[in-house]
């Protein structure tokens, strides 16, 4: 007589508790943590991370500190205008430093670049003045010698017809302001705000492939139904939510603490209070949406059969987060402001809107909220389709399937 116990046999009864004095969804969940932790390929990522954000913003601040150090060819005929960009390159970039090497003619000139002696020869040209290199632009010092030739020239001019620079230019300039805050800080916010979009895509998209495939391969060897028999499978999909959500969490602190502690050591780090704020209202937006995403994750991994159906079972999940990825990144106006109340969208586009200022304070709490009532909602059509499909076996299965099937 066959010994095998039934598949679909009630799993999720009130009584159906783990032995011992922790709930059975805790134990699941010290057991996601610990299980991945102690993983090198986890720890190594993180690290690797780690190393990479401040390995960008070390090379940020040292470009913003070093000089650029360039050699100017002149011929006896430009040694005058060479000169005047060696003395005005200081006031047009602080960071260039232009030395004027002279040579006799066209021929030494041409040598001096070939032998990387020079890095470029200013020449008079048909029509004003040739700034000629090797091979390549040399951005830093043709930005230099575009202002200081262009000033010069405009200053020989206008003394042969007996005015000045200032005159000639008077009325012509150009400013900008904002309504709110200022140029840098606008910068800096559109680039906090790009970091704080890649962060939740990349951890939504990694700890959601990785639980996705946990719950396949138990489904798929059949441990699934051992464990249904010990506790309750709303637990284990608690612990494995839980779980994957706290492994996230610490990720996204620790990377987070990294930049900011780095920011501190660059011109910018006179932002890094205003910062606070935003960040701390990122993370509370970054745990409620990733609730709602990681049960979402576990679903696709119970409607499938095997690892080959996670793609068919994950698409639509997939392209919602390609929104969320390219609405956060692209979204401006009015069209950012209504998004930012939409749930999932909201937790990347509402920590935009409070980077770059002029949000009211009541607009925060009110996506949160939103947010949160979504992931609640998302969680118990979640656990009522986990929970009818996981146990289900012999190919995928549909979300109507799923939905309909008997407890």
């Amino acid at each position: 007589m066959s010994t095998d116990q039934p598949t679909n046999q009630p799993t999720n009864q009130p009584g159906n508790e783990a032995r011992g004095s922790e709930p059975a969804w805790l134990l699941v969940t010290r057991r996601e943590v610990v299980s991945r932790i102690t993983d090198k390929s986890f720890l190594f990522g993180t690290a690797f991370m780690v190393v990479l954000i401040a390995g960008f913003i070390g090379f940020n601040a040292w470009q913003e500190e070093r000089t650029d150090q360039v050699t100017l060819a002149a011929t006896p005929d430009s040694v005058a205008m060479a000169t005047a960009v060696a003395d005005g390159a200081p006031e047009v970039d602080e960071d260039v430093e232009v030395t004027v090497v002279e040579v006799d003619d066209r021929e030494a000139a041409e040598a001096a670049l070939l032998d990387d002696e020079a890095d470029a020869w200013l020449h008079p040209g048909d029509d004003g003045w040739q700034l000629t290199s090797e091979s390549s632009e040399q951005g830093s010092l043709t930005g230099v010698v575009e202002a200081v030739v262009s000033q010069q020239v405009l200053a020989d001019n206008a003394a042969d017809v007996g005015t000045t620079v200032e005159a000639l230019q008077a009325g012509s300039t150009v400013s900008t302001d904002f309504l709110r805050g200022d140029a840098e800080k606008a910068g800096v916010a559109h680039a906090v705000g790009f970091v704080f979009v890649f962060l939740f895509y990349f951890a939504a998209l990694v700890f959601g492939m990785q639980l996705a495939s946990s719950v396949i391969e138990e489904k798929q060897s059949r441990i699934v139904e051992i464990i249904a028999a010990a506790i309750p499978l709303r637990h284990l999909l608690a612990g494995k939510v839980l779980g994957n959500t706290a492994l996230a969490m610490i990720q996204l602190l620790v990377y987070l603490a990294v930049g900011l502690v780095g920011l501190s050591f660059t011109s910018y780090s006179s932002y890094v209070p205003a910062l606070s704020g935003p960040t701390a209202w990122f993370i509370a937006f970054f745990f409620a949406g990733f609730v709602a995403l990681a049960c979402l994750w576990a679903v696709a991994g119970s409607l499938a059969s095997r690892t080959e159906d996670l793609q068919a079972t994950s698409t639509p999940l997939t392209m919602l987060m390609l929104v969320m990825f390219f609405g956060g990144l692209s979204l401006d106006g009015r069209g950012q402001v209504i998004a930012s109340f939409v749930p999932p969208v909201s937790a990347v586009v509402m920590p935009k809107r409070i980077l770059a200022g002029g949000v009211e304070w009541w607009e925060p709490l009110l996506a949160l909220g939103l947010l949160a009532a979504f992931a609640a909602v998302t969680v118990w059509v979640g656990e009522r389709l986990y929970r009818r499909a996981l146990l289900q076996t012999g190919g995928r299965v549909s979300l109507r399937q799923a939905w309909s099937a008997a407890e």
